[in-house]
């Protein structure tokens, strides 16, 4: 994992400039999106791996699959890509953009879990509180997972906060068996 990300970074991170300075950062956001969707196609990961095939052929395929929804720097990019052998991490790439996009926008999409569905007023204080503490906008997203019994447990990014009681009856059952 700590390699393809490191082989992705200044892929993600050159398409991210470009954004900004376009202004278009939704654009490349769609257009990574349905990039890498592509490359997960059992047909297309064939393509790729193809020993026949010059990388400037994989390019040309991999644009025409991708028809009108790329433009012009977006067909170059990916040319980019067949040409240094990389198109088959553009799954990583795109989610390296979305974190730097987040990072760049202030905004974090944060999931809640609870065992039972929250009414959108506690969703909305707890997005306003999420927002304060982490100082950056709030995209929250909620689903109901049973099993957790009560409490939630919260994910933002790299943080996890586990306030279930399922949570807490592990840690009690790791602390005793320790």
């Amino acid at each position: 994992m700590a390699e393809l990300t490191t082989v992705a970074r200044p892929y993600a991170k050159a398409a991210f400039q470009v954004a900004l300075n376009d202004n278009a950062l939704d654009d490349w956001s769609r257009m990574l999106a349905l990039a890498a969707a592509i490359t997960q196609h059992d047909r297309v990961q064939l393509l790729l791996q193809a020993p026949a095939l010059t990388s400037e052929q994989v390019a040309e395929s991999f644009v025409d699959i991708c028809g009108d929804e790329l433009n012009d720097k977006g067909k170059n990019y990916v040319r980019l890509l067949a040409e240094n052998k990389r198109i088959a991490v553009l799954a990583e790439i795109a989610r390296i953009y979305e974190n730097l996009r987040a990072q760049q926008e202030k905004s974090l999409d944060v999931e809640v879990v609870t065992p039972y569905e929250i009414s959108s007023e506690v969703a909305d204080k707890l997005a306003a509180a999420l927002k304060t503490r982490l100082q950056r906008e709030v995209k929250l997203a909620t689903r109901t997972d049973q099993s957790l019994i009560g409490g939630a447990v919260v994910r933002a990014g790299d943080m996890v906060i586990d306030s279930s009681v399922r949570g807490k009856l592990a840690k009690l059952t790791e602390s005793i068996n320790s």
